[in-house]
């Protein structure tokens, strides 16, 4: 059987389709890999230059990660089941009109964000964290919402779990999704 459980604060959880992967919760001292995930959800198209590190300092970027664990602060990292090496974290934050991401929509609606670093991409590990975020979210909050390039593939994974696009920002989509209407 195939199945994926529910989400507790500090538990492990096992895929059996991808049974190299551990599912847990990011914790305080995450902070520098959660610095990582964010430099790696900017989209880089082939054959693009990646912009400098230091990019995720300003200040439109670095409200996703900065001063983590707030009360609000909730994340989960897939990490290699071998040597427990995190390679991709989804985590949300709610944040404010005066400290807003590309994401936001309003005060009540936090703002996803989802990465994998490059050499683990297209082996589900997204879909799997994305998901298991959104059960978790769906127990605490109405909607979620996130920022994504018009042109980053993963676009499609966010409208097949059910991401609408509700808004445009230059060349990226502002999508959202309505957890109470996924039940």
């Amino acid at each position: 059987m195939n199945q994926i459980v529910k989400p507790t604060e500090g538990s492990t959880r096992v895929y059996r389709n991808l049974l190299d992967y551990l599912i847990r919760p990011i914790e305080l001292e995450d902070e520098p890999f959660l610095w990582e995930m964010l430099y790696q959800a900017i989209y880089v198209p082939a054959g693009a230059v990646a912009p400098p590190r230091e990019i995720v300092k300003r200040p439109e970027l670095s409200c996703y990660v900065e001063g983590w664990g707030r009360s609000h602060d909730y994340g989960i990292k897939a990490l290699t089941r071998d040597v427990l090496q995190p390679v991709g974290a989804v985590w949300l934050r709610l944040l404010s009109a005066g400290n807003s991401g590309y994401g936001y929509v309003d005060e009540l609606t936090p703002e996803l964000s989802v990465a994998v670093k490059p050499e683990y991409r297209g082996r589900g590990i997204g879909t799997v964290l994305l998901k298991e975020m959104l059960k978790w979210g769906s127990d605490r909050y109405e909607a979620l919402s996130l920022s994504v390039s018009a042109e980053n593939p993963a676009v499609r994974m966010y409208e097949r779990e059910g991401f609408q696009v509700v808004g445009e920002a230059g060349e990226s989509l502002i999508m959202k999704i309505e957890l109470k209407t996924r039940e």
